[in-house]
C-alpha cells in the first residue's frame, strides 16, 4: 500500500513535512491552543489562525457552522479551508487551510495534528501533499500525506468542502453579476414588415385626424 501511495506522487518531489512542536505556536491572547482533555495542538486553533476564519469549536461543526458567514464550495482555493468529515477513529473532524493548488487533483495543506512526528501528537505541517481521490473530480474524498511513512496515506478521507475567507454574501453577488453579463439580450418579437407598415399608414391616419377635427370648416370648404 505504501508503494502505491509513493507511485500516486510521481512528477512530484518528495513531501517533507515541515514539523514544528506545538509549544512553539501562539494563538490569540485569551484563545487555548489545547484543550484540558487533549493537552497538545489541535487542528482548529492553526486551521484558524493560519486562514483567518474566526470559527470556534470541533473540526466537524466548522462547515454547517459557516453557512450564512462563510462562502462554501467544492473547490480548493489558497487560503480557503478544507473541512473533513468525521471518518473511523476521526470522531471530530479536522480541518486544514489550503497553501497552494499544484494541479486540478493535487494541493498544499497546512494543518496541525495530524502526523505523529517523532512520536508526538499535536504537530504542525506546512505544505504538505493532499489528492484528490474522487471518481468525479469532485473534492469529496482526499488522500493527505502522513509523515511516518513519508508517503500519502492510504485512507480516502471525505470532505464536506471547502470554507472561503469571503463573507457569504460576496459569492451569490458574483455570481449574479456575471450571469447578467452573459445572459443574451432578448429579440424582440416584433417584425420588420409590421413596423414599415406602421410607418405607412401614419401620413392617412394623420390626414384622417385632421379631416375629422373639423367638420364645420370641411363643409364650408366644399361649398365654397
Amino acid at each position: 500500500m505504501v508503494a502505491a501511495a509513493s507511485v500516486a506522487c510521481a512528477g512530484l518531489p518528495a513531501q517533507q513535512a515541515r514539523a514544528a512542536a506545538s509549544e512553539d505556536f501562539s494563538v490569540d491572547a485569551g484563545e487555548p491552543a489545547a484543550s484540558p482533555e487533549l493537552p497538545y495542538l489541535q487542528c482548529v486553533p492553526y486551521a484558524r489562525k493560519v486562514s483567518g476564519i474566526r470559527i470556534f469549536g470541533d473540526a466537524h461543526t466548522w462547515w454547517d457552522q459557516a453557512a450564512g458567514k462563510y462562502a462554501r464550495g467544492t473547490r480548493p482555493r489558497v487560503g480557503a479551508v478544507m473541512a473533513f468529515k468525521p471518518y473511523g477513529n476521526m470522531r471530530l473532524g479536522h480541518v486544514a487551510a489550503v497553501s497552494k493548488i499544484i494541479d486540478s487533483r493535487t494541493v498544499l495543506l497546512r494543518h496541525a495534528n495530524w502526523s505523529l512526528i517523532n512520536g508526538r501528537r499535536g504537530q504542525i505541517e506546512d505544505d504538505v501533499e493532499a489528492i484528490d481521490v474522487s471518481a468525479d473530480n469532485d473534492w469529496s474524498e482526499v488522500r493527505v500525506w502522513f509523515a511516518p511513512i513519508q508517503a500519502l496515506g492510504t485512507t480516502h478521507w471525505p470532505l464536506a468542502g471547502f470554507i472561503y475567507p469571503d463573507k457569504a454574501d460576496d459569492a451569490p453577488l458574483a455570481r449574479t453579476v456575471i450571469a447578467a453579463a452573459e445572459k443574451p439580450a432578448r429579440k424582440s418579437r416584433i417584425g420588420k414588415d409590421f413596423l414599415e407598415g406602421i410607418a405607412a399608414d401614419q401620413p392617412r391616419a394623420s390626414r384622417q385626424a385632421r379631416q375629422s377635427a373639423d367638420p364645420i370648416g370641411d363643409l364650408i370648404a366644399r361649398v365654397g
